[in-house]
């Protein structure tokens, strides 16, 4: 058993209009169709620009400079933007170009890992909510609740030291425990509906287990909530980190992150200024341009928002 087709032929059909004219009419695949919506939104297709040239500069950009993130040039402290050092140099004549570069990448990992698990905890916690009712339903609106209520920023802060020194990955796993729960309840919500349509009623009738309903029928179903979900929430977990870091609460030396670097930078805002303004230029872009492409994302998934010539 399949769940409902998402996807439409892109065979030629034949049409009968009202006056019984028959019309050969080509249709669109549902991929196409998004596509073309999306990138009738300028601001969306610009923001998604954006967001793969800050992973080019992040990833492929650092190499075209010699200078490493750990390099030293004793010979330029505190030097402003040059030709050698493209973003300048901080205190002990690290190159702050490669340094930003770093944070971009740790940022965009943060962002990446924690809104995948974010969003999956929500789909999977709110898949069996929502068709296991019960006693399931009650524990995992229960753990929604408790966690809404519960000051994310303040127990993220007094759990910072045992994870001082060890992993960022814990760092990750703490932003996205207390990232998923509103996604939760919509996603239960929305299995709630699914799970009394046909397509789930003849799965659950030929004997397929739960579990397989929720992964292969409901949950595909409600795929396009998820992905903007997830890509929304890249910003918003971007955002966290460089919050936490900058009260000292996050990422810690030697680790770097844009966190890191804008908290180092703002005692010397008005004297050094590119040691301030260059990471967090870097972090508003990176947030704008991921709201924009999710904006975008979301109205080119939705078949009722309202995109100009998107008909």
């Amino acid at each position: 058993m399949t769940t409902q087709p998402t996807q439409q032929t892109t065979e030629p059909v034949l049409v009968i209009d009202e006056t019984h004219e028959i019309h050969l009419v080509k249709t669109v695949s549902r991929g196409r169709l998004v596509l073309r919506r999306f990138l009738r939104r300028k601001a969306a297709s610009a923001g998604l620009f954006v967001v793969f040239i800050l992973f080019f500069m992040a990833y492929v950009g650092i190499h075209f400079t010699h200078w490493g993130f750990t390099d030293l040039d004793s010979t330029a402290v505190l030097q402003p933007p040059s030709g050698s050092h493209w973003f300048g140099t901080d205190g002990i004549g690290e190159d702050l170009f490669a340094q930003t570069m770093r944070g971009l990448q740790k940022s965009l990992l943060i962002g990446l890992i924690g809104a995948l698990l974010a969003t999956g905890t929500a789909a999977v916690l709110g898949g069996i909510a929502g068709y296991y009712g019960g006693v399931a339903d009650r524990v995992v609106v229960l753990m929604i609740d408790l966690l809404l209520i519960l000051p994310a920023f303040l127990i993220i802060a007094v759990m910072s030291p045992l994870f001082a020194g060890k992993t960022w990955l814990i760092f990750v796993l703490l932003l996205a425990a207390f990232g998923w729960m509103l996604t939760g309840r919509v996603v239960r919500g929305l299995t709630q509906s699914l799970k009394e349509r046909e397509f789930v009623s003849a799965a659950r009738f030929m004997g397929v287990p739960g579990w397989k309903i929720i992964l292969r029928h409901i949950l595909p179903n409600m795929a396009s909530f998820l992905i903007v979900d997830a890509t929304i929430n890249v910003a918003g977990l971007i955002l966290a980190e460089v919050g936490l870091t900058f009260f000292g609460f996050g990422i810690r030396l030697p680790e770097v992150s844009l966190g890191t670097l804008i908290s180092q930078g703002i005692p010397n805002d008005t004297v050094f200024a590119w040691l301030f303004y260059f990471p967090a230029v870097i972090l508003i872009v990176l947030a704008l341009a991921v709201n924009l492409a999710g904006d975008g994302l979301r109205d080119a998934l939705d078949p009722n928002s309202e995109i100009s010539g998107a008909k």
